[in-house]
């Protein structure tokens, strides 16, 4: 390495490390965390019906606060945690855009602001038009899109990215991929697992969406041994396609989980909690058809997809930080 090169790493290592305060970095872990918190909300409006609790919008019943009582709770309650998620990501938003000098972390603040603007008006589009499926469904999805990319911006703002920016997590981490092929196909692994998960999760709001979700009402097989109901419908058919993808995307992730381990060791427990956490979304889908879609737990499968696909994302996002280790700054 000759001197030039040293004093441009030197200088770079203190650029990356002076770009995010501790306090901009933990309000943005904040926001991610309410954000899976709102799905968890949301998840639970749809769990009891309550998405017309309140037939207008933005306020209730022509209030800014409405008597919380029946199912005005639980969507009041998601309107007002959605409201002050918004207004943290115009905070974070401004926040990074006024003092980080890296211009494509400006520039992802802007796209997280305006996707949570979005989120809230097909929010209050499900109300004014009374709560059609492809609507809902595509409000719940957003929801997993905005969660994605809040937590990508987070990310940026972490220790661990600075130090990849500066070119020390390689010295930092053991060398047990020199050669970084091993990297490179498990970022593969890592891209096509979100991929399927995501689609995973677009299956679970179709259906969840569309009433489907005990459209077949056992798992996982009849009292007579058999696979499906003795009638077949368009319900049943979403069901069982939510279903039958569920073991696509397991096995997407497992190996994620596998190969990102075997090529980066300081990522193993980033895979350990990763497959633990989809063994939890199976039983909690067992759950669900075994307790008569019970709406809390019908709302922590769908918040514990939500985590499974975050943390899907957030490996992936590991593993290409260190294809890309210095020059990510």
């Amino acid at each position: 390495m000759t001197a030039l090169t040293r004093r441009t790493a030197t200088a770079s290592a203190a650029s990356a490390g002076a770009v995010v305060s501790s306090s901009r970095r933990l309000f943005a872990f904040g926001l991610v965390c309410s954000i899976v918190l709102l799905i968890f909300a949301g998840a639970q409006v749809k769990s009891h019906n309550a998405g017309l609790a309140e037939p207008d919008w933005p306020l209730g019943y022509g209030k800014v606060w409405p008597s919380m009582v029946g199912g005005v709770f639980h969507e009041h309650g998601h309107r007002a945690l959605a409201s002050l998620i918004g207004l943290a990501t115009v905070i974070l938003a401004v926040w990074t855009v006024r003092t980080d000098p890296r211009s494509w972390a400006r520039r992802l603040s802007v796209v997280v602001l305006g996707m949570v603007c979005l989120q809230g008006l097909l929010g209050g589009l499900t109300v004014w038009f009374l709560l059609p499926s492809w609507l809902s469904a595509s409000h719940g999805t957003l929801a997993q899109a905005f969660l994605c990319v809040a937590a990508w911006l987070a990310y940026a703002f972490s220790r661990e990215w600075a130090a990849a920016s500066s070119g020390d997590l390689g010295r930092l981490e053991a060398v047990d991929d020199p050669d970084g092929k091993a990297t490179s196909r498990a970022l593969s692994a890592g891209v096509l697992a979100v991929i399927v998960v995501f689609i995973q999760l677009i299956l679970g709001a179709w259906m969840r969406h569309t009433e489907a979700g005990l459209a077949v009402a056992f798992f996982p097989l009849s009292a007579a041994g058999e696979v499906l109901p003795e009638f077949i419908d368009e319900r049943v058919i979403i069901h069982m396609a939510h279903r039958g993808f569920a073991f696509v995307a397991a096995c997407a992730v497992w190996r994620l989980c596998v190969v990102a381990g075997s090529a980066r060791s300081a990522l193993q427990r980033h895979g350990t909690v990763l497959a633990l956490v989809i063994l939890v979304q199976g039983l909690l889908g067992a759950m669900v058809i075994w307790q008569g879609r019970s709406p809390f737990v019908t709302s922590l499968h769908v918040t514990n997809g939500a985590l499974v696909l975050l943390l899907t994302w957030l490996l992936m996002l590991r593993l290409w930080l260190r294809t890309r280790e210095g020059s990510t700054s």
